[in-house]
C-alpha cells in the first residue's frame, strides 16, 4: 500500500567524499526543507524555485548551529524523478556531515526511506513503467558499456514500447475473436480464422526472438565464465596476468604455485568476462595440491567455455592429452603459449571435439597474441549466437513473463486451427496479454513490487 507520507535517504554510495547527497520526497519535503536551511541571499526568501540550485548552509533549528555549506536543489511536483515534491542537499562527503543532515531532515517528521522506495514512488506515481525502473537497477548495476547502454534503453522505453506494440497486436486479435462471440451468427470466426492464426504465428514469432534474446542479456550482464586450464608451468598464471595487465597472479618457476583458483575480470570490446587462474593439473599429486586441483576440476564444471593452456615448447604430454580427453563436452580454445620459443607442439595431438577448437598461438611473458586470443575469446563465446537483437531482454522476470505468454498464444494457435469454439482462445488471449502486462506493471501485486523494488540500494 502506497502511504504519501514523506521519506529521506543518503543517495551517494557511504564512506568519505568530496560530496554527498541527501534526499527528500513527499509532501513536507519543501517544509522541512526551509527548516534546516539558510539561504546565503539575504534578501531572498524561503520559499524555494522548483529545478533551481540554491546556495546556503544547514543548521540545527534546535540551536542554530551551522553544520555545512551546502547547495540545495527542490523539484515541485510532479515535475520530478518520484513525481512528489522532492529536495536534494548536495552538501560536503565527510559521514558525519552527512549523518547529521539526515537526522536533522527525519527529526522534522520524516521517516527513512526503504530499498528503492524512491523509483518505487515512481512507478506508483506514473513517471516510470516498471520494465523502465529494473531499467535503473539494471544502470545502476552496469559492468560494463554495453550492460549500461542495454540498461539505459530499457529506462528510455525501448523494452516498454515494444512491449506496449505486442499488447496492441494481441488486443486487436482479442477484439476479433470477442466479435465472434458476441456476433455468431455473422460467422465471423470462420472469415476471419486463417487472418487470424497468422497474426497469433507473428505475435509468438516476436516473443520468441524476445526471448531468445536472453541468452545475449545474460551474458551481456553477468559475463561469461571462462576457466584457464592446464598441468602445472604451461603459464597460466602468466596468460591470466598478461591479459588483465597487471600482475595478479604469482608466477614461479617451481611447479604447483597456484594452489587455489584466483578470478578476475576482464573487458572484451564492452562485455565482461569472468577468468578463472586454476591449480595444475597434475597426475598423482596429493596433499594440499590434490585439494587444489578438485577446485580446478568444480571450476571447469561451472564454467562457460575452457581456455587449455599447453607450453608450445615441448611436445604434448600425457597430462596435457589427460586434461584435453576430460574436457570434450566443454567448449573453449587452446592457447599455445611460449610462442617466443623453438616449437615443438604438434596439432596432430589434438583430437576429438577438441579438433574443432580454435588454436591461438601467444607468448604470455612477451604478450604477443593477446589481441588475437581476446578477439577470438568475444567471437566463439559472446558473438558465437546471432546478430546483436535491437531490443534486449536482460531480466529473469521479463523472460518468465514471456514463455507464459507464449505458451498462451501457442494454446490460441491450436484452438483456432483445430475450429474449437472461440471462448477457449479469448480466455488464453486474455492470459497472454496478463503476461506482457506483468512486465512493465499494469498487472502486478504488492508482493512482486516488494521484491522488485528490495534488490534496490537504500537512497534510489
Amino acid at each position: 500500500m502506497y502511504v504519501k507520507d514523506t521519506i529521506a535517504a543518503v543517495a551517494t554510495p557511504p564512506g568519505p567524499g568530496g560530496i554527498a547527497i541527501v534526499r527528500t520526497s513527499g509532501p513536507d519535503a519543501e517544509r522541512i526543507a526551509a527548516g534546516i536551511f539558510v539561504s546565503s541571499g539575504a534578501a531572498e526568501s524561503q520559499t524555494f524555485v522548483s529545478h533551481r540550485l540554491h546556495h546556503g548552509h544547514v543548521r540545527d533549528p534546535r540551536t542554530g548551529s551551522v553544520f555545512d555549506e551546502v547547495l540545495l536543489a527542490f523539484m515541485r511536483a510532479p515535475s520530478s524523478y518520484t513525481g512528489e515534491d522532492t529536495v536534494e542537499i548536495q552538501c560536503h562527503g565527510s559521514p558525519f556531515i552527512v549523518r547529521t543532515v539526515l537526522h536533522l531532515i527525519l527529526a522534522l517528521g520524516a521517516r527513512h526511506a526503504e530499498a528503492g522506495e524512491f523509483t518505487k514512488r515512481a512507478f506508483l506515481n506514473g513517471r516510470l513503467d516498471l520494465a523502465q525502473a529494473e531499467g535503473v537497477l539494471e544502470l545502476v548495476q552496469a559492468n560494463s558499456e554495453k550492460a549500461a547502454g542495454i540498461a539505459l534503453g530499457q529506462l528510455g522505453g525501448g523494452l516498454s514500447n515494444l512491449i506496449a506494440v505486442l499488447r496492441e497486436d494481441l488486443v486487436q486479435v482479442l477484439v476479433q475473436i470477442e466479435a465472434a462471440i458476441d456476433f455468431p451468427e455473422e460467422d465471423i470466426e470462420l472469415v476471419h480464422q486463417g487472418e487470424l492464426c497468422g497474426r497469433v504465428e507473428s505475435l509468438i514469432a516476436n516473443i520468441e526472438s524476445l526471448i531468445a534474446s536472453y541468452q545475449w542479456g545474460k551474458l551481456i550482464r553477468e559475463g561469461v565464465r571462462i576457466c584457464i586450464l592446464g598441468r602445472p608451468n604451461v603459464g597460466k598464471s602468466s596468460l591470466l596476468n598478461a591479459l588483465l595487465g597487471e600482475e595478479r597472479a604469482i608466477v614461479t618457476a617451481i611447479p604447483g604455485t597456484t594452489r587455489d583458483f584466483i578470478e578476475e575480470t576482464v573487458n572484451l570490446d564492452g562485455l565482461p568476462a569472468t577468468l578463472w587462474d586454476t591449480a595444475g593439473v597434475r597426475v598423482g599429486a596429493d596433499g594440499i595440491e590434490r585439494l587444489g586441483i578438485d577446485r580446478t576440476w568444480a571450476k571447469v564444471e561451472d564454467s562457460d567455455g575452457i581456455l587449455i593452456v599447453v607450453d608450445g615448447s615441448l611436445p604434448v604430454m600425457a597430462e596435457d592429452q589427460y586434461i584435453m580427453d576430460s574436457v570434450q563436452a566443454k567448449q573453449g580454445i587452446v592457447v599455445i603459449n611460449k610462442a617466443d620459443l623453438p616449437q615443438s607442439f604438434s596439432s596432430s595431438a589434438v583430437s576429438g571435439t577438441l579438433a574443432e577448437w580454435p588454436r591461438i598461438s601467444v607468448s604470455a611473458l612477451q604478450h604477443q597474441g593477446l589481441a588475437a586470443l581476446k578477439k577470438e575469446l568475444r567471437q566463439r563465446f559472446i558473438d558465437s549466437t546471432a546478430e546483436e537483437p535491437e531490443v534486449i531482454v536482460t531480466n529473469l522476470r521479463h523472460k518468465a513473463a514471456l514463455e507464459r505468454a507464449k505458451h498462451s498464444l501457442d494454446e490460441v494457435l491450436s484452438t483456432l486451427m483445430e475450429g474449437m469454439p472461440p471462448e477457449m482462445a479469448a480466455v488464453d488471449l486474455q492470459g497472454a496479454r496478463e503476461s506482457l502486462e506483468t512486465i512493465i506493471g499494469t498487472v502486478t501485486n504488492d508482493e512482486v513490487l516488494d521484491r522488485i523494488f528490495s534488490q534496490f540500494c537504500i537512497g534510489k
